[in-house]
């Protein structure tokens, strides 16, 4: 359940139009998360900014990053971003099989990546569970295929990921009803952990 109220596009102040209007532009619709932070105009015009600098081809394009996004908030066991993902993925060019892949360390001996990918999905792993300790043949083979400007794009993705979930995991923020009866990737590859995760992918799953 939601700790806040939802603001809508026709409640929402031009400032957080402006939001909406880019958030429609990269997921079609203006979703729950985003309309949370409606309750805090200026804080969500500077708080989402970032996040449409990700959601577009910078040094790093789009899609890498999007495998990136999946591979943190997977590791977060957070559903919602996950879920939206998963499609927004799927809209930019990313099979199926390449998602599942993305669980556990499937993805080192997939078909499906190539050994750039393969080294920043492993860095992905480390930021996640212990960034102080990234080992020094990780780094290697990221700064192999990236260079530095890329780099600094590639983690600020990951911790912007990790931060964003957490964000919306705390206010409660629920899937859209448009999900439900989706048909899950990641987490059916491997089901989530916590029991608000297990709680929706349950939900929608009873709905297809």
């Amino acid at each position: 359940m939601a700790q806040l109220p939802y603001i809508e596009p026709e409640d929402a102040d031009p400032i957080t139009k402006q939001v909406y209007d880019k958030t429609v532009a990269r997921f079609e619709m203006v979703l729950n998360i985003f309309k949370i932070t409606g309750n805090a105009p200026e804080i969500a015009e500077k708080m989402w900014e970032i996040f449409f600098e990700i959601l577009r081809d910078g040094q790093v394009d789009w899609v890498t990053k999007e495998l990136l996004i999946l591979k943190a908030t997977k590791m977060g066991d957070c559903l919602y971003c996950v879920t939206q993902h998963e499609a927004v993925s799927a809209r930019l060019g990313v099979s199926r099989e390449k998602q599942q892949d993305i669980v556990g360390v499937e993805y080192r001996h997939s078909a499906h990546y190539t050994p750039a990918e393969v080294a920043i999905l492993d860095l992905c792993a480390h930021v996640v569970l212990s960034p102080e300790e990234i080992p020094a043949d990780v780094w290697q083979r990221v700064r192999a295929h990236y260079d530095d400007g890329q780099v600094v794009e590639i983690v600020a993705t990951i911790g912007a990921y990790l931060q964003v979930s957490k964000f919306g995991d705390a206010m409660g923020v629920e899937l859209e009803p448009v999900w439900h009866g989706h048909d899950p990737v990641l987490f059916a590859a491997e089901p989530p952990t916590s029991k608000a995760a297990r709680h929706h992918l349950e939900h929608f799953l009873e709905a297809r």
